[in-house]
């Protein structure tokens, strides 16, 4: 197997990425946030792609997220790790600790959430968005890379730039979610249309706004972040290794290596030329 790693905040390379090298990678839907970078990490191949861009530039809802999943299908990526950080809304989950949720909740709006359209349509089934298995590789590692981790539990997605409200954390503390960023959707539905297995290693940074007294600042987000980089550097070693040793297995129980089978609902007959075309980007089996 052939493993991306998307960089959110802090984490904008991998000191561990052996013999690596650099290229660029459009798609048909354009150029991804930064060019991919290519090696071998305890002797599993990994494209690395720094979500931000260089010199994070690229605010959250500017994303091409679309680009950014087809550049790393197009390197032939069969799963996907989000490395991102959170604000937590549990006491369970402080500055410093791993959440690997298994759920999440999009608030996000306007942002281009799927590949299909242009006269192909299809109903993506999303009801686990997060791949168990792969989930249960990053918190293991998370765990042998010294940090205290959290396995389950809900991402809420808002859209940024901006930190909530102090209302609106404690609105969602309220509703049960365990932590909150600003990326993982339409990440994971793309993946699941693009059939790459998605999980997620969110690394605490602060308690967000629902404590009183306490409000989440970029200057404590940046002081955490930069203890969090090492954090997530030993972890990406470490969930290498253990993928080397024992990928994914496949077929699996989740389909996600299958998962456009039962979604496309245009018949084949009618598919027009243009976004067939588009589409062997993220599907060749079914669209070349």
């Amino acid at each position: 197997m052939k493993l991306g790693i998307i960089g959110g905040s802090g984490l904008y390379g991998l000191k561990a990425l052996e013999t690596a090298h650099a290229h660029a990678q459009e798609t048909p839907w354009g150029w991804p946030s930064d060019v991919l970078r290519e090696g071998t990490i305890e002797g599993l191949p990994v494209v690395f792609l720094a979500r931000h861009g260089p010199g994070h530039r690229i605010a959250p809802a500017e994303i091409n997220f679309r680009a950014n999943i087809a550049a790393l299908k197009a390197a032939g990526c069969t799963a996907v790790v989000s490395v991102a950080a959170c604000g937590s809304f549990t006491d369970a989950l402080p500055p410093g600790s791993l959440a690997v949720p298994h759920q999440i909740i999009d608030r996000t709006h306007g942002r281009a959430a799927s590949f299909l359209g242009g006269g192909i349509v299809a109903h993506l089934a999303l009801a686990d968005p997060v791949v168990l298995e792969l989930a249960a590789h990053v918190a293991a590692a998370g765990a042998e890379a010294g940090a205290q981790v959290q396995a389950g539990g809900t991402y809420l997605v808002i859209d940024g730039p901006r930190f909530q409200t102090r209302a609106e954390s404690r609105l969602a503390k309220a509703q049960g979610f365990d932590v909150v960023g600003m990326t993982a959707m339409p990440e994971a539905a793309l993946c699941r249309e693009a059939e790459m297995a998605y999980a997620i290693a969110a690394f605490v940074t602060d308690f967000d706004s629902w404590k009183d007294g306490e409000a989440v600042s970029t200057a404590a987000v940046l002081e955490v972040m930069a203890a969090n980089t090492a954090r997530a550097q030993a972890l990406v070693t470490a969930l290498c290794a253990q993928l080397a040793a024992a990928p994914l297995a496949t077929p699996s129980r989740e389909g996600w290596e299958h998962a456009l089978d039962s979604a496309i609902v245009t018949p084949r007959a009618h598919w027009p030329k243009e976004a067939a075309a588009h589409l062997r980007a993220i599907a060749p089996r079914l669209f070349a």
